[in-house]
């Protein structure tokens, strides 16, 4: 029970019988649920203001301890009333706005040692146990406080690439549906970019493709064969395609490739 120890601290000095040092546990626990202590009695009083310390007074009457309370969100206001019983506190908690009212019965020597008034780490026992019972028998009856909404960061809102990441997979294209065009590498830092890919959706490889080179190369489609060099259906459609000839008809002259190169018969070269 984080923070209730200087809690007990800070009232120890109006803490005088066993009860005492159970309702500030269960005002502690009350204010780890998002409720803060407005003041004691059933009224308010002038300039209330809502605190995680126990109001002046709040020890005031043994048999009957009377706490308000509001949520941190303003939303709910309750009236604590703890009632004593013999060795039992009966917790009587309405929420003035919804009329629901909740109850607990708790046996004061199951989570207080009275011979320990003074050391608060002999002083409680079955903290958990009582945390459960309040929790399940006031909080989740009642409503726990609803918490604000986080607001989204005006960064990410305005740049949804802010959490690209490259090395993210993209989803791989359904059957059936074309194939992704190929943009122009018109810009000189694209060169590469197409060895990176693994699917093969960006330009700019190392390795040359002639039919994507950013060249107008009119009526080329290798898929429907090339005349006098591959059947039609050879090179799949879309496929990346490297001719082992020149492209084209009507070229004129010699391939410069038949030529001999100058001076291959001269010994002395």
């Amino acid at each position: 029970m984080a923070g209730l120890e200087p809690l007990y601290a800070w009232a120890r000095a109006a803490v005088s019988r066993p009860q005492d040092a159970l309702i500030c546990g269960v005002h502690w626990e009350l204010v780890r649920h998002g409720y803060r202590c407005l003041g004691a009695g059933d009224q308010p009083g002038p300039d209330e203001k809502k605190s995680e310390l126990l109001p002046a007074g709040w020890e005031a009457n043994k048999e009957v301890y009377t706490l308000r309370y509001k949520s941190a969100d303003d939303a709910r206001e309750l009236l604590l009333k703890a009632i004593m019983v013999e060795d039992s506190m009966i917790l009587n908690v309405m929420d003035r706005s919804s009329q629901k009212v909740a109850d607990v019965t708790l046996a004061v020597a199951d989570y207080i040692n009275p011979e320990h008034l003074d050391d608060f780490h002999k002083l409680y026992k079955n903290t958990e146990e009582l945390r459960t019972r309040i929790a399940s028998g006031i909080i989740a009856p009642l409503g726990a406080p609803a918490e604000k909404a986080k607001k989204e960061p005006e960064a990410e809102k305005k740049d949804p690439d802010l959490h690209y990441d490259p090395l993210r997979v993209p989803p791989r294209q359904p059957a059936g549906t074309r194939a992704p065009s190929w943009p122009s590498p018109s810009s000189p830092f694209a060169v590469g970019g197409a060895d990176l890919d693994p699917f093969g959706g960006r330009s700019g490889g190392m390795i040359v493709d002639p039919l994507r080179s950013g060249i107008p190369q009119p009526g080329i489609d290798p898929s429907s064969g090339i005349p006098g060099r591959l059947p039609p259906g050879a090179v799949p459609p879309g496929a990346r395609f490297d001719p082992f000839g020149p492209l084209g008809a009507g070229r004129s002259g010699p391939d410069p490739d038949h030529l001999p190169p100058p001076g291959y018969d001269d010994m002395f070269m």
